[in-house]
């Protein structure tokens, strides 16, 4: 895509943030359609093509958002850093906002964002120099095994980096007492997760 100010947009929305470090604040969602991860657990894999959703203006983006009322606007996908996003992070600084990123980092992250939530995928491992702009580490637990998968992260985020680990939606009955228990036993890392879904909100 050369123009970088027009960006494929599935759904704008006002909610309150349900993960990581900024759970339960009210924010402006911009989700960007388009990802080349494809989790098997995806609950918007609506978002992973691209095509058929209209492509938007980053200026008019920033003006939806700032009209919203919010003060953060959370910029996600799909993938969104399929997209160069330096020109919406502008728009939307312009506007007095703070960005925020939800990204799995396999593709180069472009843009000046306030804080970056890297959640690395086994199905699409991050681009390598990417995971030092992590503000939080966000690890979804589906199995065991993403326990070590996490520690192998943790390896590469810069130490101010807030470590969390957040159980699947779909198998938490059986994941969150793991989580738990591993948390106790390693108190560095913290406990994400999906208010929202609780909240049964966007």
């Amino acid at each position: 895509m050369t123009d970088s100010t027009l960006l494929p947009v599935m759904e704008r929305f006002y909610t309150i943030q349900g993960e990581g470090s900024y759970s339960g604040y009210a924010s402006w969602f911009i989700r960007l359609a388009g990802c080349d991860v494809g989790c098997v657990w995806c609950d918007v894999k609506e978002s992973w093509n691209a095509e058929g959703f209209p492509r938007m203006d980053a200026k008019a983006l920033a003006q939806e958002a700032a009209q919203s009322g919010s003060k953060i606007v959370v910029v996600t996908g799909g993938e969104p850093c399929l997209y160069d996003l330096t020109e919406l992070c502008n728009e939307l600084h312009d506007k007095g906002l703070r960005v925020h990123l939800e990204t799995s980092a396999s593709s180069i992250i472009r843009g000046d964002f306030d804080w970056i939530c890297i959640s690395p995928k086994k199905f699409k491992k991050p681009i390598e120099g990417q995971m030092h702009k992590a503000d939080e580490l966000k690890v979804v637990v589906f199995n065991k095994s993403d326990f070590k998968w996490a520690e192998e992260y943790k390896n590469k985020v810069n130490p101010q980096c807030r470590l969390l680990l957040q159980p699947e939606w779909g198998k938490s009955n059986e994941i969150l007492p793991q989580v738990i228990d591993y948390v106790k036993q390693h108190p560095q890392w913290q406990i994400s997760l999906q208010t929202h879904k609780y909240m049964q909100i966007p």
